[in-house]
Order: C-alpha cells, then sequence, then structure tokens
C-alpha cells in the first residue's frame, strides 16, 4: 500500500500554515510553545536533561522569533509584547539553570493568556 504524501500529517500541518491568516499563525506558535514548554517541564520533572533542554530549546526558539518578528510600526504594543517575550526568555533561562519546572510553567500560563487574546482578534476563540 503506497502513502499519498498530499494526505500526510505534515502535508496538513504545512497546509494550514500556508492558508492561516497571520493572527492564527501566531496562535499556533503560541500553541507550540506552550506544547514544548509542557513537554520540557515534564521531562524536568523526571529528570529527563537532555529532552528537557532539547524542548526547552524549541519553545525559546519559537519567544525569539516572535520578538523578532514584531513590527516596531505597532508602537506601544510592539514595545509591550518584546518585553513580555524577553522577560519569559530570561525567566526560561532560570529554570533551565535552576532546573526549575514551576518556571517554565509561569511562562506557559502567561504564553496562554497572550494566546487567548491572539485567537479572540484572529476569530478562532
Amino acid at each position: 500500500m503506497s502513502t499519498n504524501t498530499a494526505y500526510s500529517p505534515n502535508a496538513y500541518r504545512a497546509n494550514a500554515v500556508l492558508t492561516a491568516s497571520h493572527g492564527q499563525q501566531i496562535v499556533m506558535l503560541y500553541d507550540g510553545a506552550r506544547r514544548f514548554l509542557y513537554q520540557s517541564a515534564a521531562a524536568m520533572a523526571g529528570h529527563e536533561t537532555v529532552t528537557a533542554h532539547n524542548k526547552l530549546a524549541r519553545a525559546e526558539a519559537i519567544l525569539r522569533h516572535l520578538r523578532d518578528t514584531l513590527n516596531p510600526d505597532q508602537g506601544e504594543l510592539a514595545d509591550r509584547l518584546s518585553s513580555i517575550y524577553t522577560f519569559s526568555l530570561n525567566h526560561l533561562r532560570l529554570g533551565r539553570i535552576e532546573q526549575d519546572p514551576q518556571r517554565l510553567d509561569d511562562v506557559n500560563d502567561l504564553l496562554g493568556k497572550l494566546r487567548d487574546s491572539w485567537a479572540a482578534v484572529a476569530g478562532d476563540d
């Protein structure tokens, strides 16, 4: 039985990203970051250092992307989001150093609030 790559989960995800609005893409990024933070915190609590590090690195990459692609023309909104992303990255760095999954959970909760706000704006709530 041959597999048609047009119907694979990866093809579906790629199509979902390509057809999503800007707001929907941001929601997807938050969802990804939150998933990686959850996985990292669970691995950290289970003393699975390598897995915790790798999942945390992926969440951090998403946060850096969100921060680095802010539109400075958005003024105060961009400044506030940049501050939140920078705070979050610093908090995650401390979580990694201290091996404290609660710090990851704190950022996950914060991102959940931002995600819900973006979802409401994008009409995905």
